[in-house]
């Protein structure tokens, strides 16, 4: 399974920096608010979206 989340979305649950680091993004990139972003099922486990 995939899971797709926003960058606005990650921002409003907090965790938006661990995301960055999944993606090897750093304060500098310029990213979208409505930019998507597809997590594995693991991945969205392990930031508490899914269970």
């Amino acid at each position: 399974m995939k899971i797709m989340i926003t960058q606005s979305e990650a921002l409003e649950k907090g965790i938006w920096p661990d995301v960055m680091k999944m993606f090897g993004l750093n304060q500098e990139d310029d990213v979208w608010p409505g930019e998507e972003f597809v997590l594995t099922e693991e991945q969205a486990r392990k930031l508490g979206l899914i269970s």
